[in-house]
């Protein structure tokens, strides 16, 4: 149950019912107790929960005592919903501004430089930032944000958590759901912890202080019942810094320097290698040229001038992912597996792998 002048933060896996949880603390979905073919309503399910805070929390929801406002999961499906005429950063915003933390609110997220842009040719992390931002500007009773730091670079991470946290009021509700730890941690004051079996059904556990609650989800056992929900613990390893790593310098991959102009942005390279048996991690903010550099590693982008890149097999996982095939997963993985066969061939082995003859 949130409570007033609290943040709640709420962990899980995907597909355990963390946004439907959303839902129904944001009166869009009625709870149905179980009973899925005879759902009762709204008087029998605060009836249910006579005596508790959730009681008095529903009733207020009902009576239109509590406004409810929440930031959705899926921010790349906010431009089809938008009807407005102007449908740009400043007017969507301004228009649902009604306190005095505007100028805040744009500064901190980092939305002035795209006031004017209509909001179809943002990209993820500045549709997140939007939403962010159009929430954080309405006066509310209960603030809900569904994953507020996917497509955030670490600092605009904390930026989010910084506007969020300071929406606090000792009589509004503020619930979080979020998968990054460290943003949980920084955001919550307590946590309730879901888990289940995904897509099937899930369980919310009572509330934990951070740490604890965090433990919990890590550990995936629940001490206070005795529970485990998970068979493993979730467990970060520590490199030994002590310890080098002799990469086979013969099978290195190297790139030369180059540059890459898209419009007014140049992407400068240095050139270097990387080899077999190594992961290497990029870290820089949003917009600085990560995915550009991959592509061009990849060859799907070919840099300025006459600069070519060695050609070698390489998979690429989109940033964002726009799904165009019609079949089912099974299909599209087993065609990616037998990719470099004759298209009959690949079909055929597809089929297979899905359960059909062809």
């Amino acid at each position: 149950m949130p409570r007033p002048g609290n943040v709640l933060g709420l962990v899980g896996t995907n597909g355990i019912g963390k946004s439907t949880a959303l839902k129904i603390l944001s009166g869009k979905l009625k709870p149905n107790l179980g009973r899925f073919d005879n759902p009762p309503d709204w008087e029998d399910v605060i009836k249910h929960f006579r005596g508790s805070e959730l009681q008095n929390y529903f009733t207020k929801l009902l009576e239109d005592d509590l406004k409810a406002v929440v930031k959705p999961q899926y921010v790349d499906q906010i431009p089809k919903a938008i009807r407005a005429a102007d449908k740009s950063v400043k007017a969507l915003i301004e228009s649902r501004a009604a306190m005095d933390n505007l100028d805040e609110v744009v500064d901190t997220l980092e939305l002035r430089h795209i006031y004017d842009r209509d909001v179809s040719h943002l990209s993820g992390g500045e549709l997140q930032r939007f939403a962010i931002g159009t929430v954080c500007v309405q006066n509310a009773d209960v603030y809900m944000f569904d994953e507020p730091s996917s497509y955030l670079d670490v600092k605009q991470r904390l930026s989010a958590a910084r506007i969020i946290r300071s929406l606090l009021r000792s009589d509004d509700y503020v619930i979080v759901v979020e998968h990054d730890l460290s943003v949980l941690d920084y955001l919550s004051d307590y946590i309730c912890v879901l888990y289940g079996k995904p897509a099937i059904y899930g369980v919310v556990t009572l509330p934990y202080s951070v740490r604890e609650g965090i433990n919990i989800f890590l550990d995936g056992h629940i001490p206070t019942e005795n529970l485990r929900f998970r068979e493993e613990s979730l467990t970060f390893r520590i490199v030994d810094t002590t310890e080098e790593y002799m990469a086979e310098k013969s099978r290195a991959f190297r790139y030369p320097s180059m540059e890459k102009t898209l419009g007014d942005f140049k992407l400068t390279v240095e050139s270097g290698s990387f080899s077999d048996s190594e992961i290497i991690v990029m870290m820089g903010e949003n917009g600085t040229g990560k995915t550009t550099f991959c592509r061009l590693l990849a060859g799907a982008l070919k840099p300025d001038g006459t600069r070519k890149v060695p050609e070698m097999k390489i998979s690429m996982k989109p940033q964002t992912i726009t799904p165009k095939f019609e079949g089912t997963v099974a299909i599209v993985l087993a065609l990616a597996t037998y990719r470099g066969q004759s298209g009959h061939q690949a079909l055929h082995y597809a089929c297979q792998e899905d359960g059909f003859h062809c």
